[in-house]
């Protein structure tokens, strides 16, 4: 169970609550073809394949493109967008786990995502070597490892790299611990969802 079973539950919980068309699921690397054609070049073949640079320039033209392709359209039309990882994402992985210094990593993310920021980003939070286990096993990640293969001590960097984020942005970031059967961080998720709505709401 990962980030993409919870992004399912929960596309699944807001259809059921009345909002078929207007829910629309994506993916970083990712959600057109422009950027699928990066995501190989990204999740596949060797860890040390780029260096933070290039693997942050990589990741910021594929979300330009997705969020060209199908993002914007998609929020313009009214509907909401799920999506799983985004520009945190890049700040984590090419920041704390790379060492791309925070300057860098913010232009291009002035740059590419502007204002297109998500209002609600769950940060779905457990101890490395737990969140390392799952991903390990789980036969769909075989070819794309590249994230998967490196050291225990780059993930705990990341995963302290998204507390710090969610410490930093507490309007826009909420900590979700993902322990635990599907049915019960699902429950998390979306008890979160409905207090940030009715929070906004009031």
């Amino acid at each position: 169970m990962g980030k993409s079973t919870q992004i399912r539950m929960l596309r699944t919980a807001l259809e059921e609550n009345g909002l078929l068309n207007r829910v629309v699921m994506t993916r970083e690397p990712g959600g057109c073809d422009n950027a699928l054609a990066l995501r190989k070049m990204l999740v596949e073949g060797d860890a040390d394949r780029w260096d933070g640079l290039s693997e942050s320039l990589l990741y910021s033209a594929a979300r330009n493109e997705h969020l060209r392709e199908v993002i914007r359209p998609e929020l313009a039309g009214g509907r909401w967008v799920l999506c799983d990882r985004f520009a945190d994402s890049t700040t984590v992985y090419q920041g704390e786990g790379r060492g791309m210094p925070k300057s860098v990593l913010d232009y291009l993310s002035g740059l590419v995502v502007g204002n297109t920021w998500p209002n609600l980003t769950f940060i779905m939070d457990m101890p490395a070597g737990d969140g390392l286990f799952r991903a390990r096993g789980r036969q769909e990640n075989m070819f794309e490892n590249r994230f998967e293969s490196l050291q225990d001590s780059f993930h705990e960097r990341v995963r302290q790299g998204f507390l710090r984020i969610a410490r930093e942005n507490p309007d826009r970031c909420r900590v979700i611990d993902a322990q635990g059967t599907p049915e019960e961080v699902h429950a998390r998720v979306f008890s979160t969802l409905v207090a940030y709505v009715q929070e906004r709401a009031a």
